[in-house]
C-alpha cells in the first residue's frame, strides 16, 4: 500500500500502460531467478561472502509474482514468493523467523497455501536439508484487522541457507501486495512480477532512488473464470466452460528487478522505516469494463468524513460517551476562558480512564466499556474526551493522524486505513487550533506526545465538507538547560553544584524516567554516568507540575585522578555535561533527520580556580551556524574575574524536521560540539 514521504524526490510514479492495442503479441515470459529446492553449493561456503563478514545476512533472492484469477462472482489477488538468505553470524538468526501480514475485514481472510521451507546446512562435505514442520508455523492476532502468519526455519546455525516460498490468496483487490526491495541486510536480487487485467487501474509508486537492473513493461494475456456474466467485446472472449465463464482479457505484465540493494541504515531520528526503505506500493484507483464509462473507485475524503460520523465504532460512539455529563457542565461555568476549560475536561478524562498503549481511532466495542475498566486504547480515551469536551460547551472535533511508529499519510488518497491514532481539536476564538490528547499525563494540555507529531491530521467535521488538513508541527520544543558551579583544588579535584533543567518535551522524559525509576535509582543511574562522582545532595523539583520544567538541583565532588602534573591541571569542565558522541556516524544519509521537535541544550560553567592559579591560555571561541537559519552552535571561554572561568555551550536546533541534504551539516555541527566539550583548559600556577 501506498506511503507517503517527506522525501517525496524519491518517490516517482512509474508509467503503466493504458489503452492497450488488442493487436499488440503478449511478452515472453523471462525466466524465473530461482527455483525453490535448486540450492547452489557454493553459497554453503564462505568463499562468496568474504565481502559481507559486516552483515548478519545476506539475501540470496527474493522473488515475488502477484496476478489476478477468477473466483465466483468476482476476482482475487494470488501473490506467490520464494525467498533465501545465507545466515552468516548468530545476528542473523532472526532472519529464520518470517511472519506473513494478513489483512481481513467482513468474515472475509486472506489465505496462505502451499507454504514450504527449508534449512541447508554442509556437514561434512555434504548438504544436509531440515524441513519446515507444520508445528513450526501458528497464526497470531496483531490488529483488528490484521493477522499475521509466523513460522520458525529448524536447524539454522552459522553458514546456513534458508528458503521458503508461500501463496498468498486475497480477496482484497485493493489490498494488492506491495513489494519491498530493501531489507536490514545486503540483498543480491530482488524481483517482483505483476499481471493485472486491463479492466483494473492501479497507481504504482516506486520509493527509492536505486535505479532498477529490471524493469519492464509489455502487453500480455489471461484467462480469468468467473460465475457471473462479464460483458465481452473490447479486447475480452468470453465462453462458457463448465458452468462458468472463461474471459480471455489483455494484461499489463510488469517486471522489475533491483540488485545488490544495500542494507537499510536504521540511523537514529527518523519516524519508521516503512517510510523510506525502498519499495513498489499499489493504490487500486479505478476500473473501466469493455463498453463502460471509468469508475474512480478512490472515494473521497468527503465520503470518509461521513461514513466514520456515522460507524458505531467512531461517530455515534460520541453521542454515547456522556458519562462525566454532570461534572462537565459544571465545569463550563467554572472555567469561562477555553483554553483552562479544556485543561481542566482533560485532567477528569485523565482520571477516569488509563490509556493501555494501544493505538487506534476507533473504539474496540464501546466507550461505555473502557469507562467502567477504567483503561482503554487511544480511540477509548480521546472518542471520551470529545464527548466530554462537548458536553462542557466547547465545540471539539476528532482528528485522525497517524503515529511515528506507523508510517506517513498520503494527503492525495483518500484511506482512512492509513490512520491509527485520533486526538481532539477544539477552535480557539484567535482562529487558531487547540489540539488535544489525553493518553499522556506527563504533558500539559495543548501539547501531542511525542509519538503523534507526524506531518498531518484530517479533522473529521459534523459538515464533511469542512473537513480538512490539521497541522500536527509540535507546540513545544525539547529545552535542556544546565548551570554548573564548579570548584577546582590545586591537585585537580572537583566539587560541583548543578541545576539541571528540563523543559518541553525534556520534561516529559526525564518525568517518565523518574516515575519508572524512582529518585534513588535515577540518582544511582546519574552517578553511574559519571565516574568517580560522590553525590552528597540531591533534590528534584516541580516533578508533579507537568505545566513548568522540571529542576534537578545536586552537588557531587570528583576527586583527582592522582596523574596531574605538579603545577598544571588539564580539565574539561564541559565533559559530562553534554553529548558523550555525534549521533550522525554515517558519512552520507538519503532520507530526513526529524527530531520530532526543535530543541534547545545550554550548558553554562563557572569555574573557580585554586589560588595562584590562572587559565594559560583562553580557548578560540566557536560560532557554527546552519543554512537558512537553521540552528547555530555556541562555544566561548571567558575570565569575568580573576580566579574565574566561565564557559558557554549552546545547542540551537531550530526546525523539527531536516532535509536529507542537511545531513552533513547537522554532523559537522555534532562534531564541533564534541570537539569543543572536549577541549581541555591549561591551567598552571602562577609564576
Amino acid at each position: 500500500m501506498l506511503t507517503t514521504l517527506l522525501c517525496c524526490c524519491r518517490r516517482r510514479v512509474l508509467p503503466v500502460l493504458l489503452g492497450f492495442s488488442l493487436a499488440a503479441r503478449a511478452g515472453q515470459a523471462q525466466p524465473e531467478p530461482l527455483k525453490f529446492g535448486q540450492v547452489d553449493a557454493k553459497d554453503l561456503t564462505a568463499a562468496p561472502f568474504v565481502g559481507d563478514s559486516a552483515a548478519a545476512a545476506v539475501v540470496l533472492c527474493d522473488y515475488g509474482r502477484s496476478h489476478l484469477k477468477g473466483q465466483g462472482a468476482s476476482f482475487q489477488v494470488v501473490f506467490e514468493r520464494v525467498t533465501r538468505i545465507k545466515i552468516l553470524r548468530k545476528a542473523g538468526y532472526d532472519e529464520a523467523a518470517v511472519d506473513i501480514p494478513l489483512y481481513h475485514r467482513d468474515g472475509n481472510q486472506e489465505k496462505v497455501s502451499n507454504l514450504r521451507g527449508f534449512t541447508y546446512n554442509l556437514v561434512n562435505g555434504q548438504v544436509v536439508k531440515t524441513k519446515l514442520e507444520a508445528t513450526g508455523t501458528f497464526l497470531e492476532k496483531r490488529t483488528d484487522n490484521v493477522n499475521v502468519q509466523k513460522f520458525t526455519l529448524p536447524d539454522v546455525r552459522e553458514g546456513s541457507v534458508i528458503e521458503y516460498a508461500y501463496t498468498l490468496t486475497s480477496d482484497f483487490l485493493f489490498n494488492f501486495q506491495d513489494w519491498t526491495f530493501q531489507r536490514d541486510i545486503p540483498t543480491r536480487w530482488s524481483e517482483y512480477r505483476v499481471s493485472i487485467p486491463v479492466f483494473y487501474k492501479y497507481k504504482i509508486i516506486y520509493q527509492g532512488s536505486q535505479a532498477f537492473a529490471t524493469d519492464q513493461t509489455h502487453v500480455g494475456a489471461t484467462t480469468l473464470r468467473v460465475d457471473d456474466k462479464v460483458p465481452a467485446g473490447g479486447g475480452l472472449t468470453a465462453g462458457q466452460t463448465n458452468g462458468s465463464l472463461s474471459i480471455s482479457a489483455p494484461t499489463e505484465e510488469h517486471q522489475w528487478a533491483l540488485k545488490n540493494v544495500p542494507a537499510f541504515a536504521n540511523d537514529p531520528f527518523i519516524t519508521t522505516p516503512t517510510d523510506y526503505l525502498t519499495r513498489l506500493d499499489f493504490e487500486l484507483v479505478g476500473e473501466q469494463w469493455p463498453d463502460e464509462p471509468y469508475r474512480d473507485l478512490m472515494g473521497s475524503w468527503e465520503k470518509i468524513n461521513a461514513r466514520l460520523l456515522a460507524s458505531d465504532d467512531f461517530g455515534l460512539q460520541l453521542d454515547r460517551g456522556n458519562f462525566l455529563r454532570a461534572q462537565m457542565q459544571a465545569l463550563a461555568g467554572q472555567y469561562p476562558e477555553v483554553g483552562a476549560r479544556a485543561a481542566a475536561v482533560r485532567a477528569a478524562v485523565l482520571g477516569a480512564v488509563r490509556y493501555d498503549g494501544t493505538d487506534r481511532y476507533a473504539t474496540d466495542g464501546s466507550l461505555r466499556r473502557a469507562f467502567d475498566a477504567h483503561r482503554g486504547s487511544a480511540a477509548d480515551v480521546n472518542l471520551l474526551l470529545i464527548a466530554a469536551l462537548r458536553d462542557a460547551g466547547l465545540p471539539a472535533h476528532p482528528v485522525l493522524l497517524s503515529t511515528r511508529n506507523h508510517g506517513h499519510v498520503s494527503q492525495e488518497y483518500p484511506l482512512v486505513d492509513r490512520f491509527n491514532y485520533v486526538v481532539a481539536l477544539v477552535p480557539l476564538p484567535d482562529g487558531h487550533d487547540l489540539l488535544v490528547d489525553a493518553t499522556e499525563p506527563l504533558l500539559p494540555c495543548g501539547v501531542l506526545p511525542e509519538r503523534c507529531l507526524n506531518g498531518a491530521g484530517r479533522l473529521i467535521a459534523k459538515k464533511p465538507e469542512d473537513g480538512r488538513w490539521v497541522d500536527l508541527r509540535p507546540s513545544q520544543r525539547l529545552v535542556h538547560f544546565q548551570q554548573v558551579a564548579l570548584v577546582l583544588d590545586a591537585q585537580g579535584g572537583l566539587t560541583g553544584k548543578v541545576h539541571d533543567e528540563h523543559g518541553g518535551y525534556a520534561a516529559r522524559a526525564t518525568r517518565a524516567e523518574l516515575a519508572e525509576l524512582g529518585e534513588k535509582k535515577y540518582r544511582a543511574q546519574l552517578l553511574h554516568r559519571h565516574e568517580g562522582w560522590t553525590m552528597p545532595a540531591f533534590g528534584v523539583a516541580a516533578q508533579g507540575d507537568v505545566a513548568r520544567p522540571l529542576a534537578l538541583d545536586y552537588e557531587f565532588s570528583q576527586p583527582a585522578d592522582g596523574q596531574a602534573t605538579p603545577g598544571t591541571i588539564y580539565l574539561s569542565p564541559l565533559a559530562g555535561f553534554g553529548p558523550s558522541q555525534n549521533p550522525f556516524r554515517r558519512e552520507t544519509r538519503d532520507f530526513p533527520v526529524d527530531f520530532e521537535a526543535p530543541q534547545e541544550e545550554i550548558v553554562l560553567v563557572t569555574l573557580t580556580l585554586p589560588a595562584g592559579y590562572e587559565l594559560a591560555e583562553t580557548p578560540k571561541p566557536a560560532v557554527v551556524d546552519l543554512p537558512d537559519g537553521g540552528g547555530r552552535y555556541l562555544y566561548s571561554v571567558t575570565t569575568p574575574a580573576p580566579g574565574t572561568v566561565a564557559l558557554t555551550s549552546r545547542l540551537l536546533l531550530r526546525n523539527a524536521v531536516y532535509a536529507a541534504g542537511q545531513y552533513e551539516n547537522l554532523r559537522e555541527l555534532y562534531r564541533h560540539l564534541l570537539e569543543k566539550q572536549a577541549e581541555k583548559l591549561v591551567i598552571k600556577k602562577k609564576a
